[in-house]
């Protein structure tokens, strides 16, 4: 008698599966509702006001760690990004770094070509070896040609295909409004770069390699017994600028690519096409001093920290931990978090096996009906199939929880 009951409840399982599998193909997502930050009764939103007036061809202003633009005038307008472009050829040699082609140590010899170009330099002496770490500090510090020249040659072979590199790595950045010709910013026919696209850059040169970063809010730099000084100078001016890059051409006018972080809000700003080296200094600290003024930055969210836990059907485990797979961060005008609302769409059937990273729903945040983030919700951890016996258990519960 009990092996006809064992066979008549795995066939009973057979039907109630087949029949949950359709439920969960034709069923659409329901929306679980989270309330995950109080909301403010009665709060009045406070005005944000336009952005201060600014004279340069384009500007941008971004939050380093959420991503949202602050500012902007003419982000997508093509210039001469003259020494900024530096920022890309300092990005590649520390990828050749990372990867193990060449150390910091290495010896690099200086060729004619390093030694007779124009413009900023930091003298180095052609046929002597320089180390790549001196040149480094060169490049950025100094804002030499000669070193961003020698550096490219040794990373690629030649400038010409280290251009090749950059143009390459832009693409893969995200910088879709751009092309280099060679590793100095020199002028040159079909070099160009955009406010938005240098942001992009910078945000990837802060996040990617913050031991070479610390090179950008050097104010000096002394190599052949020649003291030279950061052109930056809003190094002077603002304790909490850390970084990154000034460029001046005829053709670009004057460029500045800044940083600053203020407890725990970095923001990155771009101005193109001042009329002065004052006027691009005085321009970047009013926009940066606009952007911590009247906008405040949190995380949100931990990568991997659990929001919800939620039942599981068929699997060797009942419930299934989820969250998000990177930390999430907001940027919302002072003073109005408490006003902020989160919902979470969830799958309304989450059946095994699910592997961990796997996409199970949808997390939303928004302000005044505007949503501000969305981002996928994964699984935590992995859960695998079920036994038989958990199987015919978890099919006969879907049954009559469906009322079939």
């Amino acid at each position: 008698m009990l092996l006809l009951r064992l066979i008549a409840t795995i066939a009973s399982f057979s039907i109630c599966f087949h029949i949950a599998n359709l439920m969960k193909i034709v069923t659409t997502t329901v929306v679980a509702a989270a309330l995950l930050f109080a909301n403010g009764l009665g709060a009045t939103p406070k005005p944000v006001p336009d952005p201060p007036s600014i004279q340069a061809d384009s500007y941008y202003l971004l939050d380093f760690d959420s991503g949202r633009v602050l500012a902007e005038r003419n982000p997508d307008k093509r210039i001469e990004p003259a020494s900024i472009t530096k920022l890309m050829t300092a990005y590649l040699v520390d990828m050749a770094i990372a990867s193990g082609d060449i150390t910091l140590d290495d010896m690099v010899l200086i060729s004619e070509k390093a030694w007779r170009i124009k413009g900023s330099k930091m003298f180095v002496e052609v046929n002597k070896r320089v180390s790549v770490l001196d040149l480094m500090q060169g490049l950025i510090i100094q804002s030499g040609n000669d070193a961003s020249i020698a550096l490219a040659e040794y990373v690629a072979g030649s400038e010409s295909a280290f251009a090749g590199y950059m143009n390459h790595q832009a693409k893969l950045l995200g910088m879709t409004n751009t092309n280099f010709q060679n590793a100095t910013g020199w002028p040159a026919e079909g070099h160009y770069s955009t406010a938005r696209d240098i942001a992009i850059l910078t945000r990837a040169v802060i996040r990617d390699f913050p031991d070479t970063y610390r090179y950008y809010r050097e104010k000096e730099y002394t190599f052949n017994s020649i003291r030279q000084f950061n052109r930056n100078r809003l190094l002077w001016r603002d304790k909490s600028v850390d970084g990154v890059k000034t460029g001046h051409t005829e053709g670009a006018g004057y460029c500045l690519v800044s940083s600053a972080k203020r407890d725990d809000m970095r923001l990155i700003s771009v101005i193109l096409g001042a009329g002065s080296d004052k006027s691009r200094t005085q321009n970047s600290q009013a926009l940066l001093n606009y952007g911590f003024r009247y906008f405040e930055t949190h995380r949100v969210y931990r990568a991997n920290e659990v929001l919800k836990t939620t039942r599981v059907w068929y699997g060797d485990r009942k419930e299934v931990s989820m969250g998000v797979a990177k930390d999430i961060y907001i940027t919302i005008p002072r003073g109005r978090y408490q006003e902020l609302d989160a919902t979470m769409d969830i799958e309304s059937q989450i059946s095994a096996p699910i592997t961990r990273g796997q996409e199970l729903g949808l997390v939303s945040i928004k302000l005044d009906e505007e949503t501000i983030v969305s981002e996928t919700i994964v699984a935590t951890h992995a859960v695998n199939d079920g036994g038989l016996w958990d199987k015919a258990i978890d099919g006969i519960k879907l049954m009559f929880k469906s009322g079939i």
